[in-house]
């Protein structure tokens, strides 16, 4: 058996948003450099951004460092910004286990592919969908989770802050928020202390934006 057959494969898969892929590629890096076989997988539109920014030849010269790209459901664009976000979480939900399962299969396909078969996922906490495709086919799973400790503890307190607290009302626009609303202080969170409702993320007090972050909470 050569060492190029002996290396384990991990399949890192992102979060397409450039603040949660640069991460992942430079744990992808780590675990290349110790000694793993690694297939990135990216979505069509950030691959196309990714080949701007660093040019056609930048992904040449290292055969057991492979990207790969699956669609994301969206509209075809070329343009060089990051996507709606809560399109992108809608697309993520409905569109991106299909394509994701059939390049683990095709990977997996020894004979056709002419890789060692993959030893595990890295995935994004964000792309639960990834969590069920492991499941599916066998395959341990690890997940990465790229942003702040501040907003990671944020979001693991949503549920309370908005069921138990009722603190995460979303108003309609700031001329609806009682006097003193955004300074009231939150000193129930360990690690956070006396933290007000306008130091949380903006994301959570948006109507759309609440309902689909919660339902990628509860996932």
């Amino acid at each position: 058996m050569s060492s190029v057959e002996e290396k384990p494969h991990a399949v890192c898969i992102p979060f397409p948003t450039q603040g949660h892929v640069n991460p992942m590629l430079k744990l992808a890096k780590v675990l290349h450099h110790r000694g793993f076989r690694i297939t990135f997988i990216n979505t069509e539109f950030n691959h196309r951004r990714l080949l701007k920014a660093r040019g056609p030849d930048s992904l040449d010269g290292l055969p057991d460092f492979c990207f790969e790209t699956i669609p994301d459901g969206l509209p075809s664009s070329d343009a060089d910004a990051t996507q709606d976000i809560l399109s992108l979480c809608d697309s993520i939900a409905k569109n991106f286990m299909v394509p994701f399962r059939n390049r683990l299969a095709e990977l997996n396909d020894t004979v056709s592919s002419n890789v060692p078969p993959v030893s595990c996922i890295v995935s994004d906490l964000n792309m639960h969908f990834a969590n069920t495709v492991a499941e599916e086919l066998g395959i341990p799973i690890l997940l990465l989770c790229p942003v702040s400790a501040f907003f990671f503890l944020s979001i693991a307190h949503t549920r309370r802050l908005a069921v138990e607290s009722g603190l995460l009302i979303p108003p309609k626009d700031v001329s609806h928020l009682p006097n003193g609303y955004m300074d009231t202080t939150i000193d129930w969170i360990s690690g956070m202390k006396n933290i007000r409702i306008k130091d949380l993320s903006s994301v959570i007090f948006e109507s759309d934006s609440k309902v689909k972050f919660h339902k990628t909470i509860q996932s």
